[in-house]
């Protein structure tokens, strides 16, 4: 086994321990992880650790994470999310079920928006699980519901696990982002098709009814009130159309442009920029308005920045000094070895990544094995953009995973109901069939444009 593959083993076996079993915070993991990684070194870790840290400290994902943490508070901070669930339960509210095909919808919004998945379930689940019951959802049901579309902050792009994925060198030399997000794109659209075909089948089976007329705006009431909050889809929908399809063709054809003066545009960096202008220009009436209360309000946002910051950097840091171990090549010797047929091989490289965001978040579980499962899916045979596609479906499952997913505690918290009731549904009707979505992606059966 080469020195590269062994410090893998050790990384992910530190990473596993350090969270699950002595409870610690997956950035302190990183950190531990990083600091031992460079040891299988020997004498050179002290070069290996300079050229991790730069690396991490100075890669482009890093700095577009942040962006992206500070617009989802932004978006918060100003109400726009509540604003544009109003208006999806104008338009759903009064079918039956309508409260969770919101909570579907809300949660795949708010999966492009913050990438998180308790934040998915805290801020729609908040408004969607007391409807669903009142609707005649049971408190069990309403829970894995909610818990169930956590999964959406991973399926959607942009995500912080899009992310560290993108920010894995072998990854990023064959991934552009701008593929990776319209693919991503057409993956999070399959399981949101299902979860409305779920719903439908939920309403029947359970005779759910329809909302109360008093929870439910009419639509011209809630557009006149939040219609400038769907102006944050412009930071997507600009970025995308200058960068991808027709325009970035004309516009690479420009002599005064040209090419590479396009290639260096960043959709990553400009779609949270794009947003965070927008939403301060139509959330201005909530912004502060002193100094003391900018400054309180800067405040709070910087725990969101010390979590993710902390884990990217040394995530980002570790990959590089494992390159520099040559897992590279200790990998793709063993993926030779290995005579799996291709389904067998994605199969394995799916049950593998469920499993680990069981007990892990879905960005620990890529953190820890996203690359080596990169690797094995290429090695199969699977498009590199279709591999990191299915990668983050496979991921996307650690929302409902029971029994230590935040998700399930936090919506079984706001419905009132007993999280260890939610645990066989989530897994009949989330986890089983939302792998199913990926292993079909990876096959080829579920088409993703590359």
């Amino acid at each position: 086994m080469g020195i590269g593959l062994l410090a893998l083993i050790v990384f992910i076996a530190l990473i596993i321990f350090w969270s699950t079993f002595l409870k610690r915070g997956i950035g302190e993991a990183m950190i531990v992880g990083f600091l031992v990684t460079a040891l299988f070194g020997g004498a050179e870790a002290p070069a290996l650790l300079w050229d991790g840290f730069v690396f991490g400290a100075t890669n482009e994902v890093l700095f577009a994470a942040m962006a992206f943490v500070f617009m989802s508070y932004i978006i918060d901070k100003t109400g726009i999310i509540l604003r544009l669930i109003e208006i999806l339960n104008s338009l759903l509210g009064r079918l039956p079920g309508g409260a969770s095909h919101v909570a579907t919808f809300g949660s795949a919004l708010m999966g492009m928006i913050s990438g998180s998945g308790s934040g998915n379930t805290a801020t729609t689940g908040a408004v969607t699980i007391p409807w669903m019951i009142r609707s005649n959802w049971s408190k069990e049901m309403a829970a894995t519901v909610a818990a169930g579309n956590a999964g959406l902050g991973i399926a959607f792009p942009p995500s912080s696990s899009m992310f560290i994925l993108l920010g894995f060198a072998p990854i990023a030399a064959v991934v552009s982002e701008g593929d990776l997000y319209v693919a991503l794109l057409i993956g999070g659209a399959y399981q949101v098709l299902y979860r409305i075909i779920l719903t439908m089948w939920f309403v029947r089976k359970y005779k759910i009814q329809r909302l109360s007329a008093e929870f439910v705006q009419p639509i011209g009431k809630s557009l006149r009130e939040g219609w400038k909050s769907t102006f944050i889809f412009l930071g997507i929908l600009i970025p995308v159309l200058v960068t991808i399809g027709p325009l970035a063709e004309m516009l690479e054809a420009n002599p005064g442009i040209g090419k590479a003066a396009m290639g260096e545009i960043s959709l990553i960096i400009w779609i949270p920029v794009i947003i965070i202008f927008i939403s301060l220009i139509i959330g201005r009436a909530n912004l502060p308005k002193t100094t003391a209360a900018w400054t309180q309000f800067l405040r709070e946002s910087i725990s969101g920045f010390s979590v993710v910051g902390v884990l990217l950097l040394f995530a980002f840091a570790a990959s590089k000094v494992l390159g520099g171990l040559g897992l590279a090549k200790d990998l793709s010797s063993l993926m030779e070895g290995l005579q799996f047929a291709p389904w067998l091989m994605i199969l394995i490289v799916g049950v593998l990544l469920v499993l680990v965001a069981g007990p892990l978040s879905g960005t620990a579980t890529l953190t820890a094995v996203g690359m080596v499962a990169f690797s094995a899916l290429v090695s199969a045979g699977v498009d590199p953009v279709v591999a990191v596609v299915a990668i983050l479906v496979f991921a996307s499952t650690e929302g409902a995973s029971p029994p230590s997913s935040a998700p399930i505690f936090i919506a079984s918290g706001i419905a009132g109901a007993n999280p260890e009731k939610t645990f066989v549904p989530l897994i009949v009707y989330y986890v089983v069939p939302i792998f199913l979505i990926g292993y079909f992606i990876a096959l080829g059966v579920l088409p993703i444009p590359v």
